[in-house]
């Protein structure tokens, strides 16, 4: 049994910047895929975040395997799309042009009782899909919501119709003090 050759394993023999290149266009050709071009619901993580696990799967799994021909090749390219990541999550959080770029304004989908499905078609929802993400929310009629949402993360929020014994005020009883 031989030792591997450990200059070549932690060498690189494809440029860095080929690898960052690569890096950069992948990482930013998918977030326009999933941002502008797939449905929202992919879950209660943000769309980069799933971006940056299938792409470090990915990367890693190629560096691992030979795909590269040295493990820093593979950790250059990990990192780059960490670091872009990293950059998306900061630059959204202090800018907030950045963050409409990045996460999607809540889109309505129901208000006053009536579903608006011109906006349901944008997103691919079925009325039965509706009614059974608003049946999740505790609502079993949809005369119950005042407004629906589909939110940046797929999620649906629902605002209910105020009912009359919620808001009127309790009076008080003969006899109390």
């Amino acid at each position: 049994m031989t030792l591997p050759d450990l200059d070549a394993l932690f060498s690189f023999h494809v440029s860095p910047m080929e690898i960052v290149l690569r890096g950069t266009v992948m990482y930013w050709f998918l977030f326009l895929l999933f941002r502008f071009g797939l449905r929202r619901d992919v879950g209660s993580i943000g769309i980069a975040d799933v971006l940056l696990l299938v792409l470090i799967a990915d990367a890693s799994q190629n560096a691992m395997s030979g795909a590269y021909e040295s493990i820093a090749e593979g950790c250059l390219l990990v990192a780059t799309i960490a670091g872009w990541n990293f950059g998306l999550d900061w630059a959204s959080y202090h800018f907030p042009r950045v963050r409409k770029f990045v996460e999607p304004a809540p889109l309505l989908l129901v208000t006053q009782g009536r579903m608006l499905r011109k906006n349901m078609r944008q997103e691919l929802i079925t009325v039965e899909e509706l009614q059974a993400r608003l049946r999740e929310q505790g609502v079993s009629d949809l005369s119950e919501v005042a407004s629906a949402f589909m939110e940046s993360s797929g999620e649906i929020s629902v605002v209910k119709k105020a009912t009359p014994s919620s808001t009127r005020r309790s009076a008080p009883g003969p006899g109390s003090a």
